[in-house]
């Protein structure tokens, strides 16, 4: 338990200072509501009235959000095997070079549906 304690009280210190925040922005803050600052963020676009059973999305919403899984992912995959390549060996790499050539595939989706065009 000893070894655990910097830990958690890292852990401590981070939700104090999240909580401290969020309360004291409530309270200090300015309130000066108007009717922009009360409407849904849509990343610059325009929000526009949609039916009551929602409305459909451009494609380029969820290209975007597959390029972000697909780059968060594989560099989650690819540090811990850089750092332990050398242990890994042959296996590891021929290993790595099927993940990636899975990414690629991805990737190359993306590309080919307009996904890294922005307008």
């Amino acid at each position: 338990m000893n070894a655990y304690a910097p830990i958690l009280v890292l852990g401590g210190l981070a939700a104090g200072f999240a909580i401290f925040s969020v309360v004291t922005a409530s309270i200090v803050g300015p309130k000066r509501y108007n009717r922009a600052k009360l409407e849904a963020y849509e990343c610059g676009i325009e929000p526009t009235p949609t039916p009551a059973g929602g409305g459909r999305f451009p494609i380029k919403y969820y290209l975007t959000a597959m390029l972000f899984i697909v780059f968060d992912i594989e560099i989650v995959f690819l540090y811990p095997w850089a750092v332990t390549f050398d242990r890994l060996g042959m296996f590891g790499l021929v290993e790595m070079l099927l993940f990636v050539l899975t990414v690629f595939v991805a990737y190359a989706y993306v590309w080919r549906r307009g996904g890294l065009e922005w307008d």
